[in-house]
Protein backbone atom coordinates (compact mmCIF):
# COMPACT_ATOMS: atom_id res chain seq x y z
CA UNK A 1 0.00 0.00 0.00
CA UNK A 2 1.30 3.49 -0.68
CA UNK A 3 2.04 6.10 2.11
CA UNK A 4 0.13 8.80 0.95
CA UNK A 5 -2.75 6.15 1.57
CA UNK A 6 -2.07 6.70 5.31
CA UNK A 7 -5.53 8.93 6.38
CA UNK A 8 -4.53 11.56 8.77
CA UNK A 9 -7.61 9.47 10.44
CA UNK A 10 -5.80 6.34 11.01
CA UNK A 11 -2.82 8.28 12.98
CA UNK A 12 -5.20 9.99 15.52
CA UNK A 13 -7.34 6.73 15.95
CA UNK A 14 -4.17 4.47 16.50
CA UNK A 15 -3.03 7.46 19.14
CA UNK A 16 -6.52 7.24 20.27
CA UNK A 17 -6.56 3.71 21.12
CA UNK A 18 -3.50 3.62 23.41
CA UNK A 19 -0.27 2.89 20.93
CA UNK A 20 2.01 4.55 22.63
CA UNK A 21 3.71 5.67 18.88
CA UNK A 22 3.14 5.26 14.71
CA UNK A 23 5.88 4.54 12.63
CA UNK A 24 4.96 5.31 9.13
CA UNK A 25 6.89 3.96 6.29
CA UNK A 26 7.46 5.35 2.98
CA UNK A 27 9.38 4.39 -0.61
CA UNK A 28 12.23 7.16 -0.73
CA UNK A 29 11.31 10.41 -1.72
CA UNK A 30 11.54 10.84 -6.09
CA UNK A 31 11.47 6.81 -6.32
CA UNK A 32 7.83 6.47 -5.60
CA UNK A 33 6.33 3.61 -7.54
CA UNK A 34 2.78 5.75 -8.67
CA UNK A 35 2.95 8.80 -10.70
CA UNK A 36 1.18 10.30 -7.42
CA UNK A 37 3.91 10.69 -5.30
CA UNK A 38 2.03 9.39 -2.52
CA UNK A 39 5.14 9.44 0.09
CA UNK A 40 4.89 13.55 -0.55
CA UNK A 41 1.30 13.14 0.55
CA UNK A 42 2.60 11.18 3.95
CA UNK A 43 5.01 13.67 4.88
CA UNK A 44 2.85 16.14 4.82
CA UNK A 45 0.33 14.39 6.91
CA UNK A 46 2.89 14.00 9.33
CA UNK A 47 4.11 17.45 9.57
CA UNK A 48 0.18 18.20 10.18
CA UNK A 49 -0.12 15.67 12.85
CA UNK A 50 2.80 16.72 14.60
CA UNK A 51 1.47 19.98 14.86
CA UNK A 52 -1.86 18.14 16.35
CA UNK A 53 0.42 16.25 18.31
CA UNK A 54 1.96 19.39 20.10
CA UNK A 55 -0.93 21.60 20.66
CA UNK A 56 -2.76 18.75 22.67
CA UNK A 57 0.30 17.98 24.62
CA UNK A 58 1.79 15.11 22.99
CA UNK A 59 5.44 14.48 22.66
CA UNK A 60 5.65 14.88 19.19
CA UNK A 61 8.33 12.25 18.23
CA UNK A 62 5.93 9.55 18.94
CA UNK A 63 5.16 10.17 15.78
CA UNK A 64 7.73 9.29 12.74
CA UNK A 65 7.94 8.29 9.28
CA UNK A 66 11.14 6.95 7.57
CA UNK A 67 12.14 6.37 3.51
CA UNK A 68 13.33 3.41 2.31
CA UNK A 69 13.43 0.96 -0.60
CA UNK A 70 12.23 -2.44 -0.70
CA UNK A 71 15.16 -3.84 -0.45
CA UNK A 72 16.49 -2.17 2.56
CA UNK A 73 15.63 -4.82 5.23
CA UNK A 74 18.59 -3.90 7.48
CA UNK A 75 17.44 -0.45 7.51
CA UNK A 76 13.83 -1.17 8.59
CA UNK A 77 15.02 -3.39 11.39
CA UNK A 78 17.55 -0.29 12.37
CA UNK A 79 14.81 2.08 12.01
CA UNK A 80 11.84 0.12 14.05
CA UNK A 81 14.54 -0.81 17.07
CA UNK A 82 15.22 3.02 17.28
CA UNK A 83 12.04 4.02 16.72
CA UNK A 84 10.96 1.19 19.71
CA UNK A 85 13.33 2.32 21.99
CA UNK A 86 12.54 6.19 21.58
CA UNK A 87 8.67 5.19 22.58
CA UNK A 88 9.65 3.06 25.49
CA UNK A 89 11.80 5.60 26.87
CA UNK A 90 9.01 8.19 26.30
CA UNK A 91 6.50 5.96 28.29
CA UNK A 92 3.28 5.40 27.86
CA UNK A 93 1.09 8.10 26.07
CA UNK A 94 -0.75 10.68 28.07
CA UNK A 95 0.67 9.49 31.20
CA UNK A 96 4.29 10.41 30.54
CA UNK A 97 3.09 13.90 29.30
CA UNK A 98 0.94 14.06 32.33
CA UNK A 99 -2.43 14.44 30.69
CA UNK A 100 -5.60 12.87 32.51
CA UNK A 101 -6.49 9.90 30.54
CA UNK A 102 -10.44 11.47 29.88
CA UNK A 103 -8.72 14.76 28.79
CA UNK A 104 -6.90 12.91 26.06
CA UNK A 105 -9.29 10.71 25.12
CA UNK A 106 -11.51 14.25 24.43
CA UNK A 107 -8.82 16.36 23.03
CA UNK A 108 -8.13 13.22 20.40
CA UNK A 109 -11.79 12.72 19.75
CA UNK A 110 -12.12 16.56 18.93
CA UNK A 111 -8.99 16.36 16.76
CA UNK A 112 -10.59 13.27 14.45
CA UNK A 113 -13.85 14.90 13.39
CA UNK A 114 -11.56 17.92 12.19
CA UNK A 115 -9.47 15.86 9.95
CA UNK A 116 -12.17 16.24 7.26
CA UNK A 117 -11.71 20.49 7.88
CA UNK A 118 -7.99 20.02 7.96
CA UNK A 119 -7.62 17.84 4.81
CA UNK A 120 -9.19 20.90 3.23
CA UNK A 121 -7.31 23.55 4.91
CA UNK A 122 -4.38 21.22 3.88
CA UNK A 123 -4.88 21.22 0.22
CA UNK A 124 -6.11 24.90 -0.33
CA UNK A 125 -3.98 26.77 2.60
CA UNK A 126 -0.88 24.83 3.02
CA UNK A 127 0.17 23.04 0.03
CA UNK A 128 3.60 22.89 -0.36
CA UNK A 129 4.99 24.64 -3.22
CA UNK A 130 7.56 21.96 -4.76
CA UNK A 131 7.92 18.30 -3.93
CA UNK A 132 11.14 18.11 -2.24
CA UNK A 133 12.13 17.17 1.80
CA UNK A 134 13.30 20.32 2.04
CA UNK A 135 10.90 22.24 1.09
CA UNK A 136 8.13 20.70 3.02
CA UNK A 137 10.24 21.05 6.15
CA UNK A 138 11.28 24.55 5.41
CA UNK A 139 7.08 24.94 4.45
CA UNK A 140 5.64 23.64 7.67
CA UNK A 141 8.63 25.39 9.98
CA UNK A 142 7.82 28.30 8.47
CA UNK A 143 6.57 31.16 10.79
CA UNK A 144 3.27 32.52 8.77
CA UNK A 145 2.38 29.07 8.25
CA UNK A 146 2.96 27.82 11.82
CA UNK A 147 0.56 31.23 13.22
CA UNK A 148 -2.20 29.82 10.41
CA UNK A 149 -2.16 26.28 12.13
CA UNK A 150 -1.82 27.33 15.16
CA UNK A 151 -4.66 29.40 15.04
CA UNK A 152 -6.72 27.03 12.63
CA UNK A 153 -6.29 24.51 15.89
CA UNK A 154 -6.82 27.01 18.47
CA UNK A 155 -10.28 27.92 17.52
CA UNK A 156 -11.62 24.60 15.81
CA UNK A 157 -10.34 22.54 18.66
CA UNK A 158 -11.57 24.71 21.17
CA UNK A 159 -15.29 24.21 19.07
CA UNK A 160 -15.05 20.93 18.23
CA UNK A 161 -14.36 19.66 22.15
CA UNK A 162 -16.90 21.98 23.72
CA UNK A 163 -19.45 20.34 21.33
CA UNK A 164 -18.43 16.97 22.47
CA UNK A 165 -18.56 18.26 25.96
CA UNK A 166 -22.25 19.29 25.16
CA UNK A 167 -23.40 16.48 23.30
CA UNK A 168 -22.88 14.68 26.96
CA UNK A 169 -25.12 17.20 28.64
CA UNK A 170 -25.96 21.05 28.68
CA UNK A 171 -23.23 23.34 30.17
CA UNK A 172 -23.04 26.95 31.31
CA UNK A 173 -19.76 29.24 30.03
CA UNK A 174 -17.90 28.97 33.42
CA UNK A 175 -18.58 24.81 33.03
CA UNK A 176 -16.92 24.70 29.61
CA UNK A 177 -14.13 27.50 30.56
CA UNK A 178 -13.34 25.47 33.69
CA UNK A 179 -13.53 22.17 31.50
CA UNK A 180 -11.40 23.06 28.85
CA UNK A 181 -8.95 25.89 31.08
CA UNK A 182 -10.69 28.40 28.02
CA UNK A 183 -11.24 32.17 28.85
CA UNK A 184 -14.95 33.12 29.40
CA UNK A 185 -14.54 35.59 26.66
CA UNK A 186 -13.28 32.83 24.06
CA UNK A 187 -16.19 30.47 24.99
CA UNK A 188 -19.00 32.92 24.46
CA UNK A 189 -17.35 33.96 21.31
CA UNK A 190 -17.22 30.50 20.35
CA UNK A 191 -20.68 29.96 21.45
CA UNK A 192 -22.35 32.64 19.25
CA UNK A 193 -20.33 31.64 16.46
CA UNK A 194 -22.02 28.12 16.96
CA UNK A 195 -25.24 29.38 17.70
CA UNK A 196 -25.43 31.60 14.48
CA UNK A 197 -24.57 28.43 12.41
CA UNK A 198 -27.03 26.48 13.91
CA UNK A 199 -25.30 23.65 16.47
CA UNK A 200 -26.31 25.27 19.81
CA UNK A 201 -28.08 27.06 21.48
CA UNK A 202 -28.96 29.07 25.05
CA UNK A 203 -30.96 27.84 27.55
CA UNK A 204 -32.17 31.23 29.76
CA UNK A 205 -33.96 29.17 31.88
CA UNK A 206 -30.87 27.22 32.98
CA UNK A 207 -28.55 29.37 31.75
CA UNK A 208 -26.55 26.71 29.97
CA UNK A 209 -25.94 25.96 26.29
CA UNK A 210 -27.46 23.12 24.70
CA UNK A 211 -26.45 21.40 21.94
CA UNK A 212 -29.30 20.94 18.70
CA UNK A 213 -28.12 17.53 17.89
CA UNK A 214 -28.22 16.56 21.74
CA UNK A 215 -31.91 18.11 22.10
CA UNK A 216 -33.42 16.79 18.59
CA UNK A 217 -32.30 13.00 19.82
Amino acid sequence: MCSGRVDLEFILRAFANGQDGVLIGGCRLGECNYVTHGNYDALSTVHLCKKIMEYIGLNAERLKIAFMSGAEGNLLAEVTDEFTGTVKALGPIGKAEGIPADELKLKLTAARKLVPYLKLVERERLRVPSKSENAYKAFFENEENNKLVDEILANKMAVSQIMLLLEEKPLSTSDISRRLGLNPSDVSRHMNRSSTHGLVWYDTASNCYKSCHHCES
